[in-house]
């Protein structure tokens, strides 16, 4: 087997790796809400639960290329899953609700490690000419991954307590799965490369951080709002939620088809595509108390291009970066994207509630404008940032 050969087959382990370990986040989630719900939690206690795993991911990705540098790739990596099994485990043998705080905090930093040093892996190790093939089909395996993991207490005949079981050993079997294969070898930098921190690294992609962010206003920041619009203009409850499923639907149809034209057109022209879309998707939602059905339209656009744009830049900072360190573009990326879906949500109620469909069809075309107006400072090759 030749090097090329090796070395993909080390990333195509961490890809499983990492994938088991968003399965077992998403099967996880709505089993912990219902014993949180039956133990007579309240919702707000429950809230602030879901919460703290996120917010756990966003304040420890700045500190992952230092935690990377100092224990390696692969040790840092194996301990990012070996903390959220840890963490999962802990749920099954305990029902305390402070103590579930705890282990949900140790979940998001193990969560944050594994997440950061995945696409790290991936941005630096992968072949150029199909970095955004390979980047697309991880991209989707964890989309599919989210999709499926919420059916999975339905369609297993467990307890809620086993099912936790069941999800704690995911994380442990991805350890195992890159106990081989030359995972040890994968790096995320330069031997010589220098140290650089977040806020150096986005100073230097400004214009790549203002589209992460984007793409996480879009991807993971319309669901929750865009589901209450539609149950305050009348939708039933199934076809409210049902404007989230498409948006998830959406996200997953078209990370490997963008990884793909990322290999063959110019970040320029694939960039500018994605803006005039979100442009075009945010206008049309201004009409849709017109013609509802623009509603799933709309959100499917959103979806689609916004988790697009994630990987889009994933793809992008690998070029960037292929001299220095993946580990701080990927970093910044995240960040970027996290403070997008964190932002999101309030901003778009906050304009719903002051200036109505028309104020959150502005807002949202406003920053389709942006995209597209960054993207022209972008190189015209294939293959450069």
């Amino acid at each position: 087997m030749t090097e090329a050969a090796q070395v993909q087959k080390a990333l195509f382990r961490v890809a499983a790796a990492t994938t088991l370990m968003v399965l077992s986040f998403a099967m996880l989630t709505p089993v912990l809400a219902v014993r949180l719900q039956t133990a007579g939690e309240s919702a707000s206690a429950i809230g602030l639960f879901a919460m703290l795993p996120f917010l756990s991911i966003a304040l420890m990705v700045p500190l992952m290329p230092w935690v990377f540098d100092r224990l390696g790739v692969a040790v840092a990596y194996r301990c990012g899953l070996g903390l959220e099994g840890l963490a999962i485990l802990g749920y099954a043998l305990t029902d305390h609700y402070r103590l579930w705080c705890v282990l949900a905090v140790i979940g998001g930093v193990g969560a944050a490690a594994a997440w950061n040093g995945t696409e790290a892996m991936i941005a630096h190790n992968a072949p150029p000419e199909r970095r955004g093939r390979f980047t697309g089909l991880y991209q989707t395996a964890l989309g599919g991954a989210l999709a499926l993991g919420p059916f999975l207490p339905g369609l297993l005949p467990l307890s809620p307590r086993a099912l936790t079981v069941l999800a704690a050993l995911m994380p442990v079997a991805g350890i195992a799965f890159t106990l081989g294969g030359r995972v040890g070898t994968l790096r995320v930098s330069h031997e010589d490369a220098a140290p650089v921190g977040l806020w150096a690294t986005i100073c230097g992609v400004p214009g790549l951080v203002a589209v992460a962010f984007a793409g996480g206003v879009f991807e993971t920041g319309l669901g929750a709002i865009t589901t209450a619009y539609g149950s305050q203009i009348g939708l039933s409850l199934a076809a409210a939620t049902s404007l989230a499923g498409v948006i998830g639907v959406g996200s997953l149809a078209l990370q490997y088809p963008c990884g793909w034209l990322s290999d063959h057109l110019s970040p320029r022209g694939v960039f500018c595509l994605a803006g005039a879309l979100l442009l075009a998707a945010s206008a049309a939602f201004g009409l849709a108390p017109a013609w509802v059905p623009l509603l799933w339209i709309c959100a499917f656009v959103w979806g689609a291009v916004g988790g697009a744009l994630y990987t889009l830049t994933m793809i992008r900072v690998a070029h960037e970066f292929a001299a220095s360190s993946a580990m701080a573009g990927t970093a910044a990326m995240i960040t970027g994207y996290t403070v997008g879906g964190a932002i999101g949500p309030s901003f778009s109620g906050l304009m719903l509630d002051t200036f109505g469909v028309l104020g959150q069809s502005a807002w949202l075309s406003a920053l389709g404008l942006a995209v597209l107006l960054v993207s022209r400072r972008f190189s015209r090759r294939v293959g450069h940032a």
